[in-house]
């Protein structure tokens, strides 16, 4: 299961939705659609700020979590950004990795 950061930002729509349903609404609703895709809500704050809610959910795959993206933000009452998570373990994993990157102009 991957981990993932997720950023929404409500436009004017979103918020009246949010008014009518109110917060507590919104985290079960996002609950119940995260485990229906097999993953699991890990936390949901409310923030104002750069963005509005910020999520920490866990999903089968980086497809499903794009599938997600797509259906909010095609709804139309909000704005998206994920994020990748990546745990310690997975870092020590990749800096293990031999890698030659030559950078551009390099020769």
């Amino acid at each position: 299961m991957a981990k993932y950061l997720v950023q929404s930002t409500y436009t004017t729509e979103g918020v009246r939705g949010l008014l009518d349903e109110g917060g507590s609404g919104r985290v079960t609703q996002t609950e119940n659609l995260i485990a229906r895709l097999g993953g699991r809500l890990e936390s949901f704050y409310f923030a104002f700020g750069g963005a509005d809610v910020y999520l920490i959910v866990d999903l089968p795959d980086n497809a499903t979590a794009a599938a997600v993206g797509f259906a909010a933000t095609a709804s139309g009452a909000l704005r998206t950004k994920t994020v990748v998570l990546l745990t310690p373990e997975e870092i020590d994993r990749a800096v293990q990795q031999k890698v030659t990157y030559r950078p551009p102009g390099a020769r």
